[in-house]
């Protein structure tokens, strides 16, 4: 089947070409739903920029409820109380919910949670359902009830990640659009997951290797990252005639210890897997993720050239060859705590554009650049 993808919008929703004045002139009135790792990242962003206001903050633990905003993300007070009650908050006018809610395993609460903020007036920007990175992959049934209520308020969603996200969309995008002609797409994440304190359990990360994981299901790993290379197949005008998968895991020799826990001899310490896109019988359109606890695993797997461990890479053949590796930092160095931001920000900076963009569910091929306005400002 052939996908096209729709083109970026011209005009904002009073028909008008957007300008300069218009694009820095509003200060975005923001609330944030979801106060896990990356929204408490956000939250510390959005306290002082420039460009957007944090009027609200959606928690769901009962104990958080009426917690100052700047003490729950490890700041000083700053008199905004965050809030268990979602109708309250909803009430608040506001350009945009920022949801930082739950995976996709959740998929009806976090559906039936961006229809509220849809329909109280504000449009909806998300980590959450990570598949929506390109809704037109995925099954209808799925975007179906979401595309509803934005066409019935006139409202935009758009839902981004790292990877799926930014790292596999926006990046190659940009750089496919150097090349004169390309004829294969690599796109890898090469990370240490040491510090990372989510649930390795779907990776298998941790399980005996002889025990099948939820990602090693074909289908169920191309729902989870596999859109963005729908997504650029669509990009570049190519007819995917397959997308397949391959899965691999590396038995730890010996008891590894690390921040989170510990990975027994034999058991999986770890995975490296691919997303592959047919075009003219050969696989052309790559998604490699190589994931490790600690960087002695796997020694043989690929590795960084750039930057001592940890990154995004983007590998181009064609005309020309093209590779580029990104490395995210938090504080102290941590790439996953860099990672989380840079995905959490991906979606707040994206706010102006999808305020002006047509009704319904958004993909990074529907939005302009976004460089950041507001950003080159003194630390602190």
């Amino acid at each position: 089947m052939v996908r096209k993808c729709r083109p970026p919008p011209q005009l904002t929703r009073s028909g008008e070409l957007p300008t300069v004045t218009q694009a820095t002139a509003k200060k975005f009135r923001v609330i944030l739903w979801g106060t896990g790792f990356v929204g408490k990242l956000v939250i510390r962003e959005l306290l002082s920029h420039p460009r957007f206001e944090l009027v609200a903050v959606i928690v769901h633990d009962p104990l958080r409820d009426g917690e100052d905003v700047g003490s729950l993300a490890g700041l000083a007070p700053v008199g905004l109380r965050a809030t268990t009650d979602v109708a309250a908050a909803l009430q608040i006018p506001a350009d945009a919910l920022a949801y930082y809610g739950p995976t996709a395993q959740f998929a009806a609460q976090n559906i039936e949670n961006m229809s509220q903020a849809l329909r109280a007036g504000m449009d909806v920007v998300s980590t959450a359902m990570t598949p929506f990175v390109y809704p037109k992959a995925c099954p209808p049934q799925l975007t179906e009830p979401l595309e509803k209520v934005c066409q019935e308020t006139g409202k935009s969603c758009f839902t981004t990640g790292i990877d799926p996200g930014f790292a596999n969309d926006l990046l190659p995008l940009v750089l496919m659009g150097l090349c004169g002609r390309v004829d294969r797409v690599r796109i890898q994440e090469i990370l240490d997951y040491a510090s990372y304190t989510g649930d390795y359990a779907p990776m298998g990360i941790g399980r005996p290797v002889e025990e099948k994981a939820l990602l090693e299901n074909s289908q169920v790993l191309i729902f989870a990252w596999g859109h963005t290379v729908y997504m650029i197949a669509d990009a570049l005008g190519a007819t995917l005639e397959n997308v397949d998968t391959v899965y691999e895991k590396w038995p730890a020799p010996e008891r590894i210890v690390f921040q989170n826990g510990v990975i027994e001899p034999g058991h999986t310490g770890a995975v490296r897997f691919e997303i592959r896109g047919f075009v003219a019988g050969e696989a052309r359109i790559i998604l490699e993720h190589c994931n490790r606890i600690t960087t002695a695993a796997a020694p043989e797997w690929p590795r960084t050239k750039l930057f001592e461990n940890d990154c995004y890479r983007v590998v181009l053949e064609g005309s020309p060859d093209i590779t580029q590796e990104t490395a995210l930092r938090g504080a102290g160095g941590d790439p996953n705590a860099g990672g989380c931001l840079a995905t959490g920000m991906r979606a707040i900076q994206a706010i102006p554009a999808v305020c002006a963009a047509p009704p319904g569910l958004l993909s990074a091929l529907d939005l302009p650049l976004i460089p950041g306005w507001g950003n080159l400002r003194p630390p602190g």
